[in-house]
């Protein structure tokens, strides 16, 4: 399967367990692998036929950015369920990076991979 990539997108946020996260917004980092067919936009050379990587980099952004969130677990799911919801992607990866959690570290961060459940 062919994959498109949103790497590096970065997006500031209210976000943590602790009462300070929630009086100034923090910087995350979201990266994006998504399962894509692009075969046919190769061919059609059309936007319609691609993902439309800008349209959704901005649908998250606005997602990051609705409310508060405690977890960067929580968000990654919620990210992950819009965007399989939205964009009707078959499989994707998400993972969300935090560079101010841990001092001495260059992030933490969580990876989670999700895909379409037929019902």
């Amino acid at each position: 399967m062919d994959k498109v990539l949103v790497e590096g997108l970065q997006v500031n946020a209210f976000i943590g367990v602790h009462d300070w996260e929630h009086e100034r917004e923090q910087p995350l980092v979201i990266d994006l692998e998504m399962d894509w067919d692009n075969a046919r936009a190769a061919r059609t050379n059309d936007l319609a036929d691609a993902l439309d990587y800008s349209t959704l980099s901005e649908a998250v952004v606005k997602l990051v950015q609705s409310q508060p969130w405690q977890l960067i677990e929580t968000l990654a799911e919620a990210i992950a369920e819009r965007i399989l919801q939205d964009f009707n992607l078959p499989r994707l990866q998400v993972k969300i990076g935090k560079p101010q959690a841990i001092v001495a570290a260059r992030q933490a961060a969580v990876v989670i991979v999700r895909q379409q459940t037929t019902a």
